[in-house]
């Protein structure tokens, strides 16, 4: 029985379907539960290798669930990384049936990473802190229209908004500890005992890094686009730079390190260390942002309380 390789174009409305090898003809269906039942019924007519989708702004995230509770091998890549492939093909044009079939084509040789597991808990603790940041960015988008306005009735409404926005953020993070620890009480206990680490941050990694404590330190680096990358070349050798990964956690990541740079003297040490050997700044905060995931991932890995594992970390 032949093998296909599978390629969907997501859009708002629908998904287009691309198979590998290509002769199947290719067809279209709704973006909705409807269209996800008919995709899946007629995937498991056939021998499903892999089905590879594009990250589309979350337009995806329906679809990629429903079908990996289908039994489907379903990832999601990178549109980035989808568009550079079609690139080295030589493929210039793009349509939406040009991409599904280029995503199928790309699956064939994509490799196979490791899948977490559909989680209702983890999904909703995932857009209570995509919420938060979106009226901590509204919040913070008025705060700045405050300042430009000398309108009384303007600045008035400002304020008004401000007020009511800071309790909604104040409720939803009760809301994100509340789901912490629905989704994983002790995981959230041993995240949030680490000094620096909040609400926030902790709810972040358990929606947004779920792979953390289950795989090797230098691969949770790379998750979080935190690991650093070669850019020799001949006798050239270039600086190690950071790219990719997943930006939410990166960000949260930043914010915590420099506050334990402020107020936990190891990890000042360690920033000031780097400081002292030549290195910029924004060098030295992400090296110690790498430093901390690695240690927070071995920290829930061995199942140990973090000034254990700080300690064994010193010890080595």
């Amino acid at each position: 029985m032949i093998s296909y390789c599978v390629g969907l174009d997501v859009s708002k409305a629908t998904v287009d379907v691309g198979f590998f090898p290509a002769n199947i003809p290719q067809f279209q269906v709704s973006n909705d539960p409807a269209g996800f039942a008919r995709l899946i019924a007629c995937l498991n007519e056939f021998e499903v290798e892999r089905v590879l989708l594009e990250a589309t702004g979350g337009y995806e995230r329906a679809l990629l669930s429903a079908l990996r509770l289908g039994g489907l091998n379903a990832v999601r890549v990178n549109p980035r990384r989808a568009r550079d492939y079609a690139k080295s093909q030589g493929r210039i044009a793009k349509t939406d049936k040009i991409d599904a079939q280029m995503l199928a084509k790309f699956a064939k040789g994509f490799e196979d990473l490791p899948q977490i597991e559909p989680n209702q808990d983890r999904d909703e603790l995932g857009e209570l802190i995509k919420l938060r940041g979106n009226l901590v960015k509204s919040r913070d988008s008025d705060k700045r229209r405050i300042k430009q306005t000398t309108c009384a009735t303007a600045v008035s409404t400002y304020a008004d908004h401000i007020d009511y926005l800071n309790g909604q953020i104040k409720a939803l993070d009760k809301a994100i500890k509340k789901a912490s620890n629905v989704l994983d009480e002790e995981k959230a206990r041993r995240l949030r005992s680490v000094k620096g680490i909040g609400v926030i941050m902790c709810g972040t990694l358990m929606a947004l890094l779920p792979e953390l404590g289950t795989v090797p330190g230098r691969k949770i680096s790379a998750l979080a686009g935190l690991a650093p990358y070669n850019n020799d070349s001949g006798k050239k050798n270039g600086p190690r730079s950071i790219e990719g990964g997943r930006h939410a956690v990166r960000g949260v990541t930043y914010m915590s390190t420099w506050s334990m740079v402020r107020h936990d003297p190891e990890v000042k040490a360690e920033y000031q260390a780097l400081r002292d050997r030549g290195k910029l700044p924004k060098v030295a905060i992400v090296a110690c942002m790498r430093k901390l995931l690695v240690r927070l991932n071995a920290m829930l890995r061995d199942g140990k309380e973090w000034r254990e594992q700080e300690s064994q970390a010193s010890a080595a």
